[in-house]
Formats: C-alpha cells, structure tokens, sequence
C-alpha cells in the first residue's frame, strides 16, 4: 500500500509539470505575476518613503527627512 502511494504521488509530482510557451513566456515577469505584499500595503510603502525619508530597507528612495528626495 505504501509502494502505491508513493508511485500516485510520484505520478502527481510528474504529470503537473508544464512547459511555458513562447507567447506565454512575457507574462513571466508581469507586475502581477510576483508573489509580493498587496496594492494597498506596495501604496502605504510607497507613501511611507516619501513621507518619512528615515524609513530603510525597502529599497526605495531616501532623503534627508524634509520632503527634497
């Protein structure tokens, strides 16, 4: 039973395997595609780092903290 199971899974494993197409292949790298934080918390970030220049780490712009980035 147990040889079963693993040769099913194995088979699952395999089979959800898929090539990407040519035309499919742009919409690899698509803002959409990324598994990154919501819109809403991209937009607070956004906002938290022209407003508070302090903020680091996030890879985004910085300044002297008086808004002139």
């Amino acid at each position: 039973m147990k040889k079963f199971i693993i040769v099913f899974l194995i088979f699952i494993g395999v089979s959800s395997c898929n090539s990407v197409k040519e035309y499919d292949k742009q919409y690899i790298n698509d803002p959409d595609m990324k598994l990154s934080a919501r819109a809403s918390e991209r937009y607070e970030t956004t906002f938290q780092v022209y407003r508070e220049a302090a903020s680091g780490a996030n890879g985004g712009k910085t300044g002297g903290g008086c808004g002139c980035n």
